[in-house]
């Protein structure tokens, strides 16, 4: 984007936060150009996140059988009150109506 110094001068805030956020600005002052770019590129939102650390047992198996067991049954169960909220409850096996089976081809 290329400004005049007058439009540069009235939008000063607006054009610096551009060029923070990767817009190449170029200011014309007496026949010379300028150009604005950050002294670092800018950073995505990503890498602004501070890392957290997290304290797990060194001692944790997460491929336990009795911890996936466990896991499972409280996904399960998530997955059936978001269910029973959104669509209310499912029909329990007694109220299904039958399948017919496919017919095959002779």
């Amino acid at each position: 984007m290329e400004v005049p110094i007058t439009q540069f001068r009235r939008n000063l805030f607006e054009l610096l936060n551009k060029a923070l956020e990767g817009a190449e600005i170029v200011v014309t002052h007496k026949g010379q150009r300028l150009k604005i770019v950050p002294e670092k590129q800018p950073s995505s939102r990503l890498s602004r996140i501070t890392p957290m650390q997290v304290m797990v047992d060194e001692s944790f198996d997460m491929n336990d059988p009795a911890f996936k067991a466990e896991w499972l049954a409280m996904m399960e169960k998530e997955w059936e009150s978001d269910w029973d909220r959104d669509f209310g409850p499912a029909p329990s096996a007694s109220t299904r109506p039958a399948v017919p089976p496919k017919a095959t081809k002779s």
